[in-house]
């Protein structure tokens, strides 16, 4: 079954970026006092984001549609693995087969919420993007209806967890399920549901452009 995408492929480069943003504000949530290498670095990442944003477009709309604006911003393939190329997501891994997906999350440092427990935002984030995936690589997806979560026990950081997901459609709808277990405990669990897509009523999506 072909799996569900739409848009483009995010740059090798900018996974090495997330990840090393990544790592690099886990550090600085950890630090005891101020650091003149922080200061230095911070200084350091507003010039070379000032660089870059002049190479860039003008306008952050994405450019997709039959008459892609030519000064918008290329659109990146959400449908699965967003973790690997925004640090704002979480990464996890899943392998996706018969409708069921299984996989292993952990939390850094950055999703924390509570004192050494993921807040309850992150871990929706994460069954969106998980459930998604989980659709996507099935070959149907939809725009997300309701996602509900249980959260029953405090999600620990820095402790791997397994994840176990399985999907069913009736009637135009996509109902997603997951849950989140360590050591054979349920510690929190989520449900989505989705409008069933039509891939042939998607919009263009305009590919990167090449100097």
């Amino acid at each position: 079954m072909e799996r569900w995408t739409f848009g483009e492929a995010p740059l090798d480069v900018t996974r090495e970026l997330a990840s090393a943003l990544r790592d690099l504000m886990g550090t600085a949530l950890a630090l005891e006092e101020p650091s003149p290498e922080l200061r230095e670095l911070i200084d350091t990442l507003r010039a070379a984001q000032e660089r870059l944003a002049a190479r860039g477009p003008t306008d952050l709309a994405p450019r997709i549609g039959d008459s892609p604006d030519p000064t918008r911003r290329v659109y990146l393939d959400h449908s699965r693995d967003v973790g690997d190329y925004n640090a704002c997501f979480p990464v996890y891994e899943m392998r996706v087969h018969d409708d069921r997906g299984e996989g292993r999350v952990t939390f850094p440092v950055v999703y924390e919420g509570p004192p050494g427990v993921v807040h309850g935002g992150f871990l929706a984030v994460f069954f969106d993007c998980a459930l998604q995936q989980l659709n996507c690589d099935m070959g149907t997806s939809g725009k997300t209806r309701t996602l509900a979560l249980r959260f029953r026990r405090p999600v620990p950081i820095l402790t791997e967890l397994e994840l176990v997901a399985e999907r069913s459609i009736a009637e135009g709808s996509i109902l997603s399920t997951a849950e989140l277990h360590l050591d054979g405990t349920l510690m929190c669990a989520a449900e989505m549901s989705a409008v069933l897509g039509d891939r042939t009523a998607l919009p263009a999506v305009s590919p990167r452009r090449h100097a």
